[in-house]
Formats: C-alpha cells, structure tokens, sequence
C-alpha cells in the first residue's frame, strides 16, 4: 500500500521551524546604492514584529571593502536602545528571546564585536566564514585555509569569553563559482571542525545557488546522520535558477528546522560599486548578471512553509506588506512572488464568481452538489481497459 502521509514518509520533517532574517545586512550588502540607516532600522524593527526571532543587522568588516555597513554602529545601537525594547514589549515580544548577529570574517571585526559588546550594544551572536574551495576562502578572507582556522580559534575564545556565540559558516558545499564542483564530505568535515574548535551552531551555505534539491537532501541526511541536533544546524540558500524552494523543501525532509532568507530575494556578493564611487568589495562578480542574484525570498519561503502546515511564527501579511514596501526602497521589481499573488486564498475568491449557476441547477433539476448526471452510478467503475490501452 502506498503511504499517504506525508511525515510518515519522511519522519525526519519538522512541524515547526525558526526563520531567521539577513535582510539588512546579506540583503542590502549587494545593492550597488547606500541604503539609508533609517531604512535599515525601519526594516529590522518592522521583521521583528513580524515574528522574526534571529536577525543579522550588519557586518563589522572594513568599511573599505563593504561601505554599505558604515553605520553599523548606529544599527547596533538602536537595537538596544530602551525605545526599542520599549516597542517591543509593547508587542508583547520577549525582548530576551531576540537573537542579534553581525558578520565578523577576520579577527578585526570579531575584536571590533566584542568591543561594542563591552559598550553595550554589541551583538548576540558573530559569524566566520570557511569556503572548502581553498580558492573561494582565499578571495574572501586572504588567508589559506589553515591559517583561517587558527584565527577562528582564536576568535571563539575571545567571544566566549565575552559572551558573544560563534556560527561557523561552511561555503561552496554544493560547488564553487571559482573551482567549480566540490565534495559533500568536505563540507561535513568542516562542520565537525568548527564544533570541534567551539562554535555554537553552523551555517551551511549554497552562496552562489549551485545547490539541486537531491544534493542538498543528501548533505543534510549526512550532517543529520553525522550530528543529529537541529538547532545546531542553518540552511542558507541563494536563488539563482529559480529552484531554492525544491532545497529548501529536500532539507524539510532531511529533518532541518533552521533557515533563512531576505525581502525580495535581495542579497548575494559584496558590492563592487556604491553610489557614483567604484569599491573594493570582494572583486568581479561572479554572476553573468548581478541583478538576478540572492536568497531565497523571505516572502515565498514563508508562504511555502505555512502552507505544508508548518508552524513558523510569523505575521505572513505583515511580511508580505513589507516586501512591498521593499520594492519602493529598492526602486525596482524585486523576486518575490508571494507579494503579487499572495497566499492560497482557502475561502475562494467569491467576488469572481459568476451569476446564474443556481438557476441553472434548479432549471436542470438538479440536486445541490451534483457533479455527474444522476444515472450515473455514485462511484466511478473502471473499464478493463481504459487511457491509452482502450484506444488501441
């Protein structure tokens, strides 16, 4: 017999996830103007009351190579201002469950991190960054691969000293936009590796949407096989093909609870060029075209998964309302689906429906909920032979 239910067939699959947002920082890191430090404030208050619980507000990097983040101070600081936590229990949100992050790639900005923490604004939380591409790490980070994972043992001593938790990050799992195909058992190696030095919990990375559903279903049964905590483990996807929502749907399966995504899909490299100014960020793009590149939108993603049922925390009108109002930040047609034609509407669109139907019914003679002529049998029979074999 076929089996119907859908977590009897995949037992792994949550009944609830935590959807953190990087929009104000993956987001807008790609975006080739400076968005303003209200509009970054505006964005991260108005996810949280949303439901967002884990959300990524800046990059403490140089503000040589990422620009975009100069303020990253004043953003910090607003999130732990009294006005805001004032807000927030206004809302009725626990202002103790909120999880803030900034991205951290070398020792510097992790130094720079627990600095603002001593000053009380700093970050809950701080992320590095290993690529299994040696060559993909090098262009990120400048250092080989042995030398970044000293320094990122360094790193997790300091912030737990400090009482700042540590995500290592695993890139290029699925493939490297500069050395092409990887291996998946590289990739769990690494995870071990950051567990093993003292990070908190991992996020594995496809930052270039080189991911398939069917690789991405297997990497996380391995990681799940190989280090069966959910919480430890976050599924960051890019959409660069149009088919993030098939891997995120593979890593349901393979019991992930974990994700994240940004309005509109924004986000990908650091960009190259700010305003009327050429910068450094991380080089060329890699892409043949950099406006069709990021994550997978917050806005589909969170329809998607409220639609399988799953509980995930969030207001998804208030998401939808704001990745409208995205657009008119960003000035242009962002890739969220989600808030043109919205959400399966359950209850029918009654305001389409057509007149006449009842009369017609009652003209015919027919019952309400007659959906074959009544001498028809209630149940249909199939014939031996019927489809294709019948008209042999």
């Amino acid at each position: 017999m076929t089996e119907y239910d859908y977590w009897k067939i995949f037992p792994r699959m949550p009944r609830k996830v935590m959807i953190g947002d990087i929009t104000i920082r993956d987001g807008f890191q790609h975006e080739e103007k400076f968005i303003s430090t209200a509009a970054k404030i505006f964005y991260g208050e108005e996810i949280i009351m949303a439901g967002c619980k884990e959300i990524e507000v800046t990059n403490l990097g140089s503000a040589l190579t990422t620009p975009q983040f100069r303020d990253a101070d004043e953003a910090l600081a607003h999130f732990r201002s009294d006005r805001f936590k004032k807000r927030c229990a206004q809302k009725k949100i626990n202002y103790d469950e909120l999880v803030f992050s900034a991205v951290t790639i070398r020792e510097g900005a992790v130094d720079r991190a627990i600095e603002l923490k001593k000053k009380g604004i700093g970050p809950d939380r701080v992320l590095m960054m290993v690529s299994t591409d040696p060559e993909h790490h090098f262009a990120n980070s400048g250092t080989t691969l042995s030398q970044y994972w000293r320094e990122a043992e360094r790193c997790i001593r300091k912030c737990r000293d400090a009482g700042i938790k540590m995500c290592g990050v695993v890139s290029t799992i699925w493939g490297s936009p500069l050395s092409g195909a990887t291996k998946l058992e590289d990739a769990v190696e690494f995870t071990k590796r950051w567990f093993s030095i003292g990070a908190n919990d991992i996020e594995h990375a496809d930052h270039d949407g080189s991911a398939s559903a069917a690789e991405v279903y297997r990497y996380f049964s391995m990681i799940m096989d190989a280090m069966p905590n959910p919480e430890a483990h976050l599924c960051h996807l890019h959409e660069t093909k149009r088919v993030a929502s098939a891997s995120v749907l593979a890593a349901l399966h393979a019991g992930i609870t974990r994700f994240e995504g940004t309005l509109g899909g924004l986000g990908g490299q650091p960009a190259n060029f700010l305003d009327d100014c050429p910068v450094r960020g991380t080089g060329e793009y890699y892409y043949k075209d950099h406006r069709y590149v990021g994550l997978i939108t917050l806005e589909d993603l969170l329809v998607m998964i409220d639609e399988l049922g799953i509980e995930h925390g969030y207001d998804v009108d208030r998401v939808l309302w704001l990745g409208n109002k995205m657009e008119k930040t960003i000035g242009r047609r962002l890739r969220s689906e989600a808030i043109y034609n919205g959400r399966t509407a359950k209850g029918g669109n009654p305001q389409f429906l057509r007149p006449g139907l009842k009369k017609l019914v009652e003209k015919e003679g027919e019952k309400p909920g007659q959906n074959v002529p009544s001498e028809w049998p209630a149940k249909a029979v199939l014939p031996e032979k019927w489809g294709p074999d019948a008209w042999k």
